[in-house]
């Protein structure tokens, strides 16, 4: 009997196991389908309406070296500086994670940022991002750090 309940707990130890990587792999999935609207919204409808869309109530972004601290920040940030700049921001993951617990996840990648001045010159710079998200209790994936 003492076999056939260690052989009953290593089955089940096994069958969750399986079942938690799968679980993982169903939460990447959504956290890059989430970065991939983000990016798409960016590009239709510009980075603005994309980053405070895509935004946690209680996102931290970091911008020029200084903090940014919740979504009505960020909001106000876009409408005194970047909302009338002519730029465009596109990027794309290389890696994503998420925890064992699939509340919290984080992507990484590089991004391109191109801007036209007055003159109508084209700068582009760029960079790698790191991008964490937080599960809402719609089910939904929002950023919380940029």
């Amino acid at each position: 009997m003492n076999k056939l309940f260690i052989g009953s707990l290593l089955v089940v130890f096994l069958f969750s196991c399986q079942n938690s990587g799968q679980q993982s792999e169903i939460w990447k999935k959504e956290i890059i389908d989430t970065e991939h609207a983000f990016s798409e919204m960016a590009k239709s409808e510009g980075v603005p309406k994309a980053f405070i869309t895509f935004a946690a109530d209680e996102v931290v972004v970091l911008r020029s070296n200084k903090l940014i601290k919740g979504k009505n920040a960020l909001k106000a940030s876009y409408e005194k500086g970047m909302a009338s700049e002519n730029f465009s921001l596109t990027w794309k993951p290389d890696f994503v994670d998420v925890s064992a617990s699939g509340d919290l996840g984080y992507t990484y990648g590089k991004y391109v940022y191109t801007a036209i001045d007055s003159l109508g010159n084209t700068k582009s710079s760029e960079g790698i991002f790191h991008t964490v998200w937080k599960r809402q209790q719609d089910g939904s994936w929002k950023f919380v750090w940029d």
